[in-house]
């Protein structure tokens, strides 16, 4: 059990006896009222995300997720397939149970899935991950390491501003937690 000020973004609770994954957390004190945690959450099962106040004083549990390391192998349009490392075990997830994810998958990276009580519900990926740049405008000649900045669609479909010495065809890496540019990758 956890108070709700204890609520961080990432956290999975248990709410009206369903998982929950909190998106954004804001402590709110009006005036001399009693202090209240104000939470936007994700259904784990259905997706469907709502938004709730907790007392300061409500205890919450903790939702406990099996978690295991899997690799992405393919899509099929619908459904994401993803392999167990060990076991070799092949499981599908949708667009929806993926989420923002879906913008870092390329054969072979592996992703740590998420299952509640048997369930695939959710995708961590690597804090990392190295993808090509398949559109952006050309090199600006003469173009040094500057802060200006230009967007660049990647081979996921993921649009990122990258700096402009960046081409067509470099293979860079993108930070997963907030989806920006990090440095080219070594080649």
């Amino acid at each position: 059990m956890i108070q709700a000020t204890q609520l961080r973004v990432g956290m999975t609770i248990l709410y009206n006896n369903e998982p929950y994954r909190v998106l954004a957390v804001q402590h709110i004190t009006p005036g001399n009222w009693r202090g209240m945690v104000q939470t936007k959450l994700r259904n784990l099962k259905t997706g469907g995300a709502v938004e709730n106040r907790f007392r300061s004083e409500d205890k919450l549990d903790r939702a406990s997720l099996e978690q295991h390391e899997m690799e992405y192998l393919y899509s099929d349009g619908a459904d994401y397939h993803f392999m167990n490392s060990e076991t070799y075990e092949q499981t599908s997830l949708s667009a929806e149970v993926l989420g923002d994810n879906v913008h870092y998958l390329v054969p072979n990276i592996r992703f740590m899935v998420e299952y509640y009580n048997g369930t695939p519900v959710g995708v961590e990926p690597p804090k990392v991950v190295e993808l090509k740049v398949v559109d952006t405008t050309p090199n600006m000649r003469g173009a040094t390491v500057t802060a200006t900045q230009k967007p660049a669609t990647l081979e996921t479909g993921l649009v990122v501003n990258v700096p402009s010495f960046i081409d067509i065809g470099e293979v860079i890496r993108i930070d997963t937690t907030e989806g920006k540019y990090l440095e080219r990758a070594k080649a």
